[in-house]
């Protein structure tokens, strides 16, 4: 498989891997977080297991954090995958803090169903 098309259905919360063949092939859920600053927060990243081991969720982390940064946002990572990815890249991912990620947790805790 080639590299996936990854694209940002903000109105839904995910950034999506999409195939060639137009199919969804992963994703990461997320919300966008306004206080106590703007920030990008991941709470899952699904790769669909026929797809697995293709470097599908590392593309997706890539242009989370790419993302963030051209909206000049932070990225708050409530998804283990999403932190330990930025935890091996931290050149191209800066580690939120406490106060954000609590207030992320806050949120999501708020709100819950909705992951």
């Amino acid at each position: 498989m080639s590299d996936p098309e990854i694209r940002d259905d903000r109105a839904a919360g995910r950034l999506e891997a999409v195939s060639g063949g137009g199919e969804v092939v992963g994703r990461i859920e997320y919300f966008v977080l306004e206080s106590p600053e703007r920030a990008l927060v991941p709470v899952h990243t699904i790769v669909e297991p026929a797809h697995e081991g293709q470097g599908i969720a590392g593309s997706l982390a890539r242009e989370l954090y790419a993302l963030a940064g051209r909206e000049h946002s932070a990225v708050a990572s409530l998804c283990p995958y999403v932190t330990q990815w930025a935890e091996r890249h931290p050149d191209e991912a800066q580690p939120a803090d406490e106060a954000l990620l609590a207030a992320a947790k806050d949120w999501l805790r708020a709100r819950p169903g909705r992951f």
